[in-house]
């Protein structure tokens, strides 16, 4: 097995290991250094006092400036120096005569010392020199008489041991302590490596790094937008996709969140910990729809993710749902009602009223060119005046009147706003209006349409005289999922209302009473920051 496929356990106990073993060489060859330097100090510390003993005899200081006064010193000095554990005390007179010597035959002749000269002016010092025996510590003390003249000079040395007899001395402690931190930086690499195996949930390094290209390339290959950061609010992930809906062309990962888009809300993801799911918000120019959620590890939040979508594609199909929908139900509304009067003219014909057939025709052509020329004069948009156009001719199918007042305009539209956002509304809002009637008797089924532009607002009203709503209704009506029409609503239309609301920074006003009917008021600013959204019930 190569060392890259053995387990992650083993790896990290071997790395461990090694490393409590290069710490261990470090610390003893550091540690040895500072035995051998006070070994050294003490042999100095020794050899001195021994020296300054002798120095301070009486018979030394006497007899040292006698002719052959070694016969009196030297047995003395030399129980002294086997007392002490010296290699050699040598008594000097000034005339580096020596008076003392561990071999007699060395007495009465002359010391050459390199290292002598200062303790012949009365200094007292240590120093080191190599001879036959090895290198000794020399210690230096001038001998003084009792007039504190000096005499003479005691040199003592004692040999220092080398670096492995001191070790030696050593060798069982040494032992004991190499035994004790090899146990314990085992049982310590072991438990670090179980530790580490469990955090990575039992995965190999070569399975990690699989997993995390192979994540890497599913993020990078989705079609949503997705960030991720961390507990401090670094961003980890922000994939390709994100980029270029939020047009950003450089490297991001490591940077702050709210430096790089400061609009994003993944920060309150991580201080209160809620999800958010399919909310519209806007980021550097783009409208988005965007679902945050934390990221929990064993019930500890980590970090927070967000996926998003371009508004635009969202849009689409909204307008799916709501508007092409709509112009289905026109078509289909518009050749039923042909076919109705083509069986109407058919009975004229039949019955020879070929005057009233001739006027029911006029009749007819002349009310549907007149709202079409109305609408193309008055909206400026074919989608949205095909859309009214068609609302109008399901009215009559559900005999419901619905009526755009002659003062609606439409221009253009607000600069947070297109087409799309106003079939979503408009047709929400119509279609919420004709299913107000359901199950309502009324001689007069009315619903009417109010578009009103400035140069500051758009300002448009659905108003009908349906069933109303109650008042815990209007306070849920904009809230997704919410309907009050059982099993055949599904609680989406308002809501995608209120996203428009929210996109084009505008406000609403609803108005509602049971049994007299319901009005809708939206007001849109025509430029970014004129309004802020807000929602008034009334009843």
């Amino acid at each position: 097995m190569s060392l890259q496929r053995l387990p992650i356990r083993w790896k990290i106990t071997i790395l461990s290991f090694g490393i409590v073993l290069f710490s261990l060489l470090i610390g003893g060859i550091i540690l040895t250094g500072n035995i051998y330097e006070m070994k050294e100090r003490d042999l100095g510390h020794r050899s001195l006092l021994t020296a300054r003993t002798v120095a301070n005899l009486p018979e030394v200081q006497s007899g040292v400036t006698e002719s052959r006064g070694w016969i009196e010193i030297n047995p003395i000095v030399e129980r002294i120096r086997t007392i002490n554990n010296a290699d050699y005390i040598v008594v000097l007179d000034m005339n580096r005569v020596r008076y003392s010597h561990p071999n007699e035959d060395m007495l009465g002749t002359l010391s050459s010392g390199k290292d002598e000269g200062p303790a012949f002016a009365e200094h007292s010092y240590t120093s080191k020199a190599k001879g036959e025996l090895g290198t000794a510590v020399r210690a230096f003390v001038p001998i003084l008489n009792e007039q504190k003249e000096q005499v003479g000079t005691v040199v003592v040395g004692i040999i220092q041991p080398t670096l492995w007899e001191v070790l030696g001395e050593l060798k069982h402690q040494i032992l004991i302590i190499a035994l004790l931190t090899l146990l314990f930086g085992i049982i310590g690499s072991w438990l670090l490596a179980r530790h580490l195996k469990q955090e990575t949930f039992q995965l190999e390094p070569y399975e990690i790094v699989r997993l995390l290209k192979e994540r890497t390339a599913t993020l990078q290959a989705m079609n949503e937008g997705i960030i991720a950061i961390d507990r401090g609010g670094c961003i980890t992930v922000f994939n390709d996709k994100a980029k270029r809906i939020l047009r950003l062309q450089e490297e991001v990962a490591g940077e702050q969140i709210e430096k790089v888009i400061p609009e994003s809300q993944l920060g309150d993801v991580l201080k209160n910990g809620a999800s958010v799911y399919k909310e519209e918000m806007k980021i550097n120019e783009k409208i988005i729809m965007s679902s945050r959620v934390p990221i929990l590890v064993e019930g500890e939040i980590v970090g927070a993710v967000e996926v998003f979508q371009d508004r635009t594609e969202v849009t689409s199909m909204a307008e799916e749902l709501t508007g092409v929908k709509a112009f289905i139900d026109a078509l289909r509304v518009q050749n039923h009602e042909h076919m109705n009067r083509l069986h109407t003219i058919a009975g004229l014909i039949q019955l020879n009223e070929n005057d009233k057939a001739l006027e029911f025709l006029f009749e007819n052509q002349e009310e549907q060119q007149a709202l079409t020329k109305f609408l193309s004069k008055q909206i400026h948009d074919e989608s949205i005046a095909g859309l009214l156009l068609s609302k109008v001719s399901r009215a009559k199918e559900l005999d419901i009147e619905l009526t755009i007042t002659p003062e609606s305009r439409m221009k253009r539209f607000p600069g947070l706003l297109d087409r799309h956002d106003f079939v979503v509304v408009l047709g929400n809002l119509i279609e919420n209006a004709f299913d107000a009637f359901v199950g309502v008797e009324r001689d007069m089924k009315l619903v009417e349409l109010h578009i009103e532009q400035s140069d500051d607002h758009l300002y448009l009203s659905v108003e009908d005289n349906g069933k109303g709503m109650a008042k815990d209704d209007q306070a849920d009506m904009f809230t997704k999922g919410y309907t009050t029409k059982g099993s055949k609503g599904s609680g989406i239309g308002l809501y995608l209302v209120k996203n428009v609301l929210e996109k084009g920074e505008g406000s609403a006003r609803v108005k509602s009473i049971l049994q007299e009917g319901t009005s809708i008021e939206l007001t849109f600013p025509m430029r970014p920051g004129g309004i802020a959204h807000e929602q008034v019930s009334g009843h």
